[in-house]
């Protein structure tokens, strides 16, 4: 709720930092990494304020060197989730009824905490768990997830500040509450800043939280955890737990106090949750918000106007920074039959370039993809293209599990637009081309905007701005964040708001504040001054000396 308004510091993106061969924050980094390396950290869940060991414990483990242990955390079961839920309600009072600018406080604290001292920590531990490169790590970890706490309090600020107009006589005001009862977030393992905002976003609302993060994210979950500590989030408002989805799901689910989920995972998940709380919709107080960014199977398109070294390039960053597992990673390429040739000789002098292995050697552009269950299924693809006469594969197609789970970044190209790989979300290093006769550009679009039922991200290149203006009326649905002579992944807080519709989810845009408006039930508040005494109004051709105030009686 709003209590009066106080200017927030302007928010500003995040400088990213270079980590270029002598600088400092390489040795920082790179001391942090060995002070990582050297412990053996036992990780708890946090519930209440308090450190819970369950003694079930689980071995983490870096994707890149498997044999390697980095530690292990508690397991807990469904015991654990109520009592975070307890832990959450008991904390709700309080966290709703705290001044907003407090809560922004602790937050905009917690962007400074990032930005210094914990900085080279989180990166580290995204690094090491999550098999990051130093570049990766600090555009997720640090810059983006700072930029999410920043932007976050000036977009509350703005909510606030939106007020109805108010006739003589009255004083009209907006509460904008939050939600009644406890909000469930359900994070990846892709993006250390998603599993950092997907709690926070509703807890700046005055929401209290229940977060699972994946099991392949709770390395760098752990240190998140204690920055929220430090930055001053009171006890039980983020409660931290690890258990498997259907065992949450089952207490979450069914309990009345179930207000809202923010979630970013697999399409095929969050169909069988939203289907869970419509089943159980008359268990609960009010009608839970469920906010969700899914798959994606996103694309480029190159007309044949295109700059071929560009195409090439969007297609070695947007198909394979991060082994191709982000949302918005690029997964299928079409391109123009007159552009093929050219795009085919830089891309696989782009990738020949490109040296794969462990996050310590800063000359590694490729690290490993996050389990052996990815590397299996990407391995699995490879092999069905190396054995179907209708596709090639001209680049990479090699992988090896003896270390770490490398797969090599490989392009195929299929003569069939509805290939298997033209369609199913790989969320791998493996990309799919389709070469296109250069007049059938239409046509093509077509083909694009029906191949995939995800939404997510595309990208369209072009000199011809005829051609771009029509790709972005034909594909105005195909991606809820299109790109124009760029690459399809890179959104940046405050710039371009994230999400997908289609398939991809609910569309509510991380980093605006749609997103916000998503935690909170307004409550519209009308004050009269002068109250009325007299029920009878001029029409009735009854003379009265009372004050009738008849202004705005009309309405619902």
């Amino acid at each position: 709720m709003a209590n009066g308004f106080f200017n927030v510091p302007t928010p500003i993106n995040e400088p990213v930092k270079g980590y270029a061969p002598g600088s400092k924050e390489r040795a920082e980094l790179q001391q942090a990494l060995r002070d990582l390396k050297q412990q053996q950290v036992d990780i708890p869940m946090y519930i209440g304020g308090q450190e819970v060991r369950s003694g079930k414990t689980k071995t983490i483990s870096p994707p890149h060197d498997h044999k390697q242990v980095l530690g292990q955390f508690h397991e807990g079961d469904g015991t654990h989730v109520t009592q975070a839920i307890e832990a959450a309600l008991a904390a709700r009072r309080d966290w709703a009824e705290l001044p907003w600018e407090h809560r922004a406080a602790i937050f905009l604290k917690a962007a400074e905490l990032l930005a210094g001292p914990y900085r080279a920590r989180l990166n580290a531990a995204t690094m090491l768990g999550q098999s990051k490169n130093a570049y990766q790590a600090e555009i997720d970890a640090a810059c983006e997830l700072i930029d999410f706490f920043r932007f976050n309090v000036h977009f509350l600020q703005e909510i606030y500040k939106q007020q109805p107009e108010s006739s003589p006589g009255m004083w009209n005001r907006l509460e904008h509450r939050p939600l009644e009862g406890f909000v469930f977030a359900l994070t990846p393992f892709n993006f250390t800043s998603i599993a950092g905002n997907l709690p926070t976003s509703a807890a700046l609302m005055g929401n209290v939280v229940v977060w699972k993060p994946a099991n392949t994210q709770i390395y760098s979950a752990h240190v998140l955890m204690e920055l929220f500590q430090e930055a001053g989030v009171p006890a039980g408002v983020i409660n931290l737990v690890y258990v498997d989805g259907p065992t949450a799901g089952d207490v979450i689910f069914n309990h009345p106090e179930f207000a809202g989920i923010h979630f970013t995972g697999s399409t095929g998940v969050f169909q069988n949750i939203w289907k869970t709380i419509g089943q159980n919709i008359h268990k609960y107080k009010s009608y839970p918000r469920i906010v969700g960014e899914t798959g994606g199977k996103d694309f480029i398109l190159a007309h044949h106007s295109a700059h071929p070294r560009q195409v090439a390039t969007a297609i070695s960053r947007g198909a394979f920074e991060y082994q191709g597992q982000k949302c918005s990673a690029a997964s299928r390429v079409y391109i123009p039959s007159n552009l093929y040739e050219e795009v085919k000789v830089y891309l696989q002098e782009d990738l020949k370039s490109m040296k794969m292995g462990d996050v310590e050697d800063f000359g590694n552009f490729i690290n490993a993809v996050i389990s052996e269950s990815s590397f299996d299924k990407l391995a699995k693809y490879i092999d069905g293209a190396k054995q179907d006469p209708a596709v090639e594969i001209i680049a990479g197609g090699n992988y090896d599990k003896s270390k770490g789970y490398f797969v090599e970044p490989t392009v195929l190209v299929a003569k069939d637009p509805k290939y298997v790989t033209m369609c199913e979300e790989l969320f791998g290093p493996v990309l799919t081309m389709h070469v296109y006769e250069a007049d059938r550009f239409e046509e093509t679009l077509d083909l694009v905007d029906s191949t995939s039922p995800y939404a997510l991200t595309g990208a369209v290149f072009g000199q011809d701005r005829y051609a771009i203006d029509l790709a972005s009326k034909r594909l105005v649905n195909a991606a809820g964040n299109f790109y124009i002579n760029d690459k399809p992944t890179g959104a940046v807080v405050g710039q371009q708001p994230f999400g997908g519709a289609r398939a991809s989810g609910t569309n509510d845009k991380a980093g605006s504040m749609l997103n916000l408006l998503r935690w909170v039930s307004p409550r519209a508040i009308k004050e009269t001054f002068v109250t009325p005494v007299d029920y009878r109004y001029p029409f009735l051709g009854v003379e009265t000396g009372e004050n009738l105030n008849i202004t705005g009686q009309g309405g619902f």
